[in-house]
């Protein structure tokens, strides 16, 4: 790998090797190291082990840290979502891992620098090399930056406030609940919707989101917020 590529890579990491040969090491395939095994070359896939651990602990550390009282069972879905599959290689596709990736020649053929399970490999191993070359805080920033970015927004998400509205006035009988669209903005890219939620006809909360389902979520969420409170 060409010395500013590498230089590039680390830049948008923020975050420099003082060992480069673990960014190496991270980002070269099984493929490419079993057709150049008298080199001496060494997969990602131990790094991708280590780093998988890594970005577990950093995640639930993150999420005790910043969610008060959360029970384990939400914590554990949450970090289920943020360490995925998928969301690994968003990352991956964020950081154009993919032309970073040393492959073997038939694994080039085949696609395999476009391969979600490829690219999240590739991104753990990273992170198991940012550990192993500069420590623990260094990879909290990483996983802060291109992972957890917005807690708030993870937790909007992952939270059913719609559930938790219709159970709250299922408790009474002959209570209604509807949701209306009051309007959208933005272009299609960015678009925000607006909802509102009404109970037995009458408006108790107003949400907005990237989406008619977190919009919904969050006007259920008003509307819990001014039950609890009266």
């Amino acid at each position: 790998m060409k010395d500013h590529k590498l230089s590039k890579l680390m830049q948008q990491l923020e975050y420099f090797f003082n060992d480069t040969a673990l960014i190496e090491a991270a980002l070269t395939h099984s493929s490419y190291a079993n057709e150049n095994k008298s080199s001496g070359m060494v997969s990602n896939e131990r790094l991708e082990f280590f780093g998988d651990a890594i970005l577990e602990m950093t995640v639930s550390k993150l999420l005790y840290e910043n969610t008060a009282n959360l029970p384990e069972g939400r914590m554990t879905k949450i970090r289920a979502e943020i360490v995925c599959e998928k969301s690994l290689a968003s990352v991956a596709g964020e950081l154009n891992l993919g032309k970073y990736i040393k492959l073997g020649k038939g694994e080039e053929k085949g696609g395999g620098r476009n391969r979600s399970s490829i690219l999240a490999d590739a991104v753990e191993a990273v992170i198991a090399a940012v550990y192993l070359d500069g420590g623990a805080e260094p990879v909290t920033k990483l996983v802060n930056k291109f992972l957890i970015k917005d807690i708030d927004q993870i937790l909007h998400e992952n939270t059913d406030y719609k559930t938790a509205l219709q159970e709250l006035i299922q408790l009474k009988p002959n209570q209604t609940i509807s949701y209306h669209i009051r309007g959208e903005s933005g272009p299609d890219h960015m678009k925000m919707f607006a909802v509102e939620v009404l109970i037995n006809e009458v408006p108790f909360g107003h949400g907005e989101g990237k989406s008619k389902k977190i919009a919904e979520q969050m006007a259920a969420k008003a509307a819990l917020t001014k039950l609890r409170n009266e």
